[in-house]
């Protein structure tokens, strides 16, 4: 018995390091996201880090619409992102994780 929880242990230690290196690896997934009209482009990281944003130069004129554009944009990055993150990180723990009846964590 003790050699099969050293055997589980050894399982979530790794399943930790697929993960981490999983959420690594997710820095360097992009995702471009635009406004319905192009005028409003953003780029940001599964990690859901900001690496660029382009606007178009009408859009600077008007405070109001600006604001709404970035935070609609965003969002729908955003969103993109976490799901992404969110499903590569679950699959990658899910696998890696030792098989033990009645905790189905996922």
């Amino acid at each position: 018995m003790f050699g099969d929880m050293m055997g589980m242990m050894g399982k979530i230690k790794e399943a930790q390091k697929k993960v981490e290196a999983t959420k690594e690896r997710l820095h360097t997934v992009l995702i471009d996201e635009a406004s319905t009209d192009n005028k409003l482009k953003v780029t940001i990281t599964a990690n859901r880090t900001i690496k660029s944003i382009d606007i178009a130069d009408e859009l600077l004129e008007d405070k109001d619409m600006l604001e709404d554009y970035l935070i609609l944009t965003l969002n729908k990055a955003i969103e993109k992102a976490t799901n992404i993150h969110e499903t590569e990180v679950a699959a990658v723990a899910k696998e890696g994780m030792p098989s033990i009846p009645g905790m189905d964590m996922f």
